[in-house]
């Protein structure tokens, strides 16, 4: 029994409801945020291992590539530029900043708002890049491109766990990533080609491209029907029992809508949620809105997703070649996100966690030595194909072992644990978290590469430990629990219930019978 949690894994309440063909498709809408997170992580890295754009923009890294392949001198540096790593990650920052305006946006003017604003700024920013002069231009590109970024991710994950049924709440969630899965395939698959135009500006097509998936989450927002706990909250009661009947496709909603009210008036008691956040009740949501999101960029997933075709550069594959490798993982990535699809709402998110962590610890383990007995800390080295395939083999199983661990749920389980007077300031806290530890690794990952050798795959892998051990110690299991009644799972919980009074506990109208006859610790489970 890890960590001696019994949680409610029959999902306390059971609310009348299917999954309607409305929410399915809101859903699939919302999800759509994610492809312009996943094409700006594909994009960047096969952007930055083409030759016409080094040349262009980042002329040094251009010449300290050449002359590597010409004196066969330390591969592990030759990327190796401050202003080269910059481009990648001003947009992780620009996305930390966008986070905590799109909270107050988010919670002011409905979930539909945040996304449509992400659209539109991720609009103008795919155009600056595409029409980028100078490396200013390029930056300031990226830097729209991040704020995008920061409202989508803010708003997204939220909307669909607050419009999917309990039951389902995982699946649908993961819509978000698998989005994101299939923005970085269709990037590398964009890079692939555009890499071979004749003229070397294919990179441009690459860059301006960015606007298709930013239209289709603008668009599609403008058609988004709000999710009837942000109706609730900006006032609009009748509207929100309306919408709750449609989305649930039933009029027996009583019960649920009720409990959503109670939760509304009792986030209205709090004015001030990012104070409020900090407050002893909610340390179990607080500390996994930081480690999650952080444990999460520590698995070293974008290091493989951002720099896959200058990682397999790197190993000695030609342009083409580092390329294709990069779109076999993309590829790997999507197909496993379906397994987290099919499995989150079944087996739950610690099961998942737990395999998909020691999965990546075994392939990273894998990819450091094998990477390590050939380059060793010369960095010098040529790599038969087939040691070469050996090397992508690995990767790829390790990326799997993300895409359906670390991948959906980073995004899931922070975006269903909140209760409603502090979800906009937790869920930013969560994207800001995210986006700083994604700068300080895409900022870090090339100098580091530089120095720490292959070692750097093994410094991963001693983080992934670390995180695997805090999922099950840690963290209870929330599938099938209806948001409003997470708190039950927190008081249930070995380490956490002691930071949770008993007249912390408000859901519904069974406040008093759940706390004495212990129904937050009933249910089909335990772990």
């Amino acid at each position: 029994m890890a960590g001696g949690v019994v949680v409610n894994t029959g999902g306390g309440k059971d609310y009348p409801g299917k999954l309607t063909m409305f929410v399915l498709f809101a859903c699939i809408v919302a999800a759509t945020g994610g492809l312009i997170f996943g094409y700006d992580i594909g994009i960047s890295g096969g952007v930055t291992s083409m030759n016409p754009f080094l040349m262009k923009f980042f002329p040094s890294v251009y010449h300290k590539e050449q002359e590597a392949e010409r004196n066969q001198s330390n591969q592990y540096c030759k990327f190796d530029s401050q202003l080269l790593t910059m481009f990648t990650s001003s947009l992780y920052l620009a996305a930390l900043v966008a986070s905590f305006v799109a909270a107050t946006v988010t919670r002011v003017a409905g979930r539909k708002w945040s996304m449509f604003g992400g659209g539109v700024t991720f609009l103008v920013g795919a155009a600056l890049n595409g029409a980028a002069k100078d490396v200013t231009m390029l930056i300031l590109g990226r830097v729209l491109l991040g704020i995008g970024v920061g409202f989508a991710n803010q708003s997204v994950p939220v909307y669909l766990s607050e419009m999917a049924p309990a039951r389902l709440r995982g699946m649908l969630n993961i819509g978000f990533q698998l989005m994101i899965t299939i923005g970085i395939l269709c990037a590398n698959l964009i890079n692939y080609g555009t890499a071979k135009i004749k003229g070397g500006w294919g990179w441009r097509v690459s860059l301006a491209l960015a606007a298709v998936p930013a239209a289709i989450i603008a668009v599609g927002a403008l058609f988004l029907p709000d999710t009837p706990n942000s109706l609730i909250d900006r006032g609009y009661t009748d509207a929100a029992k309306r919408m709750l009947k449609r989305v649930r496709g039933t009029e027996d909603v009583d019960e649920e809508y009720n409990d959503l009210v109670a939760a509304s008036e009792e986030s209205k008691l709090v004015a001030h949620p990012w104070r409020n956040i900090l407050q002893r009740r909610y340390r179990p949501q607080l500390v996994m809105a930081v480690a999650i999101p952080m444990f999460q960029q520590l698995t070293g997933i974008n290091v493989i997703m951002f720099y896959a075709p200058v990682l397999f550069k790197t190993l000695g594959f030609a342009d083409d070649a580092s390329l294709m490798s990069a779109v076999i993982t993309g590829l790997v990535n999507v197909f496993a996100t379906f397994v987290s699809i099919v499995t989150v709402d079944r087996l739950g998110r610690r099961k998942l966690f737990l395999q998909g962590g020691t999965q990546m610890l075994a392939c990273q383990i894998v990819v450091g030595s094998l990477i390590g007995a050939k380059f060793g800390f010369s960095g010098v080295a040529e790599i038969p194909k087939a040691y070469a395939a050996i090397v992508v083999l690995f990767i790829c199983a390790y990326v799997a072992g993300f895409a359906w661990s670390w991948g959906p749920l980073g995004w899931l389980v922070p975006s269903e644990i909140f209760p409603l007077e502090i979800r906009s300031a937790g869920q930013s806290i969560n994207v800001s978290v995210n986006m700083l530890c994604t700068f300080i690794i895409a900022q870090a990952f090339l100098p580091m590469l530089c120095r720490f050798k292959f070692i750097l795959f093994f410094f991963f892998g001693a983080w992934v430990v670390v995180m695997t051990i805090f999922v099950a110690l840690f963290l209870p299991e929330t599938k099938n629990v209806p948001i409003e009644e997470m708190v039950l799972v927190w008081k249930s919980h070995w380490y956490w219930g002691r930071f949770i009074r008993d007249e912390d506990v408000h859901v519904g109208a069974d406040l008093e019978m759940h706390a004495a006859n212990g129904n937050g610790k009933a249910g089909a489970g335990k772990l």
